[in-house]
């Protein structure tokens, strides 16, 4: 048996916070422990009490003063897109047009597809995230990539090859039939292989016939215990051009509606420009609404109702996400720092306890997997973060002014980013220490 004894200071979600100062919501421990047996968390508390338990003979790692959570989860990124980040000057439409499909076009290719994986994947570790749901290419060959390197990883992740069969180039469509055909074989492949977890992916309506949104409908019904992922309401022009292609729909949503994709483990990422009905629709359902604020506003798309869909009488299920490369950075605290000015411009604040709370065990429950990932809670799976809130000279400066617990929080998420994260634990498995200097 291995076993490994982490001390830091520890911060776990217990509930999501409802106020900034809302201690209940949250274990805290300023001396503790983490103890993990074979990639899996037996115990977390005081450390005097942990190390009590402890045998003799393990390895301890001592990371004190810094802060230990459980790691960053990021629900809605496209791996293929890593090489078209930053790219300049354009909305959705014209971006996907101008840089995704280009780039996505060469993922046929297992080779490339395999090293932008692997590269995908350390990006994460570096910054701390340690499970996404990933959207891969149509090609299969780009799914099998990024499950072997996620698998190789030991790493929670959620993907799926997307199915599109029109409104893209031809490098880029599959079939009604083929999409069904390629994704159940990927799914008898992967799904519930160790950590992995399959997600049937139409990339949205526009690039789908009404055949392959019956068919991903089909794949659903077959497959309860799966993920679905795909985009809705993301900008003005998309939501016009999806009513156009599918005339007999009242809205964006019912298209998804009308196919079964809705539901407790579909995650539609955006959902800006919801009307209300689709917003009841989501909630009554039990779907995901996936907050993407760099990407939002990277492409000028709008501004995310974060609070607005909190707060109805029928609330949004809500996760946060980086949406790599629409989104402009891998980090979860730089997420939330955007997450926070979208907010902002809407009147409300998002106080630092929720953000955390958000990208750790809120972002678990929204991917149905809070029993495995998001908390310190023994059983779990030992997926784990490293925080040092004084990791650059600004952020230093600023904490020798921080009172609380909260005040912290707020400066790694305000100026927080890779070089904030010490260490990056998967499966109890010490992951960003491995990693090649960059």
């Amino acid at each position: 048996m291995t076993s490994t004894l982490i001390r830091a200071r520890l911060l776990s979600f217990l509930s999501e916070p409802q106020s900034a100062t809302d201690d209940t919501s949250y274990l805290y421990e300023e001396d503790g422990a983490v103890l993990v047996e074979n990639g899996t968390i037996r115990a977390a508390g005081s450390y005097a009490d942990i190390a009590g338990t402890a045998g003799s003979s393990m390895e301890t790692i001592d990371h004190r003063p810094h802060l230990l959570l459980p790691g960053f989860i990021d629900a809605h990124a496209h791996f293929p897109q890593m090489q078209v980040i930053a790219s300049f000057g354009a909305e959705l439409l014209d971006w996907l047009n101008t840089y995704t499909f280009p780039a996505e076009s060469e993922f046929g290719d297992a080779v490339h597809a395999a090293r932008i994986a692997g590269c995908f994947l350390d990006e994460l570790v570096r910054h701390g995230t340690t499970s996404a749901a990933v959207y891969c290419t149509v090609h299969p060959a780009s799914a099998d990539a990024f499950f072997a390197e996620a698998a190789k990883r030991n790493m929670c992740m959620i993907a799926g090859k997307m199915m599109m069969d029109r409104n893209a180039p031809a490098a880029l469509t599959d079939t009604a039939r083929t999409g069904y055909d390629e994704t159940k074989r990927l799914i008898a492949k992967w799904h519930a292989k160790g950590r992995l977890r399959y997600a049937v992916t139409p990339r949205f309506a526009i690039t789908s016939s009404l055949e392959q949104m019956e068919a991903a409908g089909s794949l659903m019904a077959e497959h309860p215990g799966l993920h679905m992922q795909t985009h809705l309401s993301e900008n003005r022009a998309e939501v016009a051009l999806a009513r156009e292609l599918f005339p007999d729909r009242a809205d964006y949503a019912g298209i998804y509606e009308r196919y079964g994709l809705l539901g407790n483990k579909s995650l539609f990422g955006h959902c800006i420009h919801l009307s209300e009905r689709e917003t009841d629709a989501l909630a009554d359902s039990g779907s995901v609404a996936v907050f993407c604020p760099t990407s939002n506003l990277f492409l000028g798309s709008g501004l995310f109702g974060y609070q607005r869909f909190r707060r109805r009488d029928k609330p949004l299920r809500i996760a946060t996400a980086t949406d790599i490369g629409g989104g402009t950075n891998y980090s979860m605290l730089r997420t939330m720092d955007e997450g926070y000015k979208v907010v902002a411009l809407q009147g409300e604040k998002l106080n630092p306890l929720l953000s955390f709370w958000q990208i750790t065990r809120g972002n678990a429950e929204a991917l149905s997997l809070s029993g495995r990932i998001g908390t310190l809670e023994p059983g779990t799976d030992a997926d784990l973060v490293v925080l040092n809130s004084s990791a650059t000279p600004a952020m230093r400066l600023r904490m020798e002014r921080a009172e609380s617990l909260q005040e912290e929080l707020f400066v790694l998420q305000t100026l927080g980013d890779d070089r904030a994260v010490v260490e990056t634990f998967v499966a109890g498995k010490r992951m960003k220490s491995a990693l090649p200097p960059v």
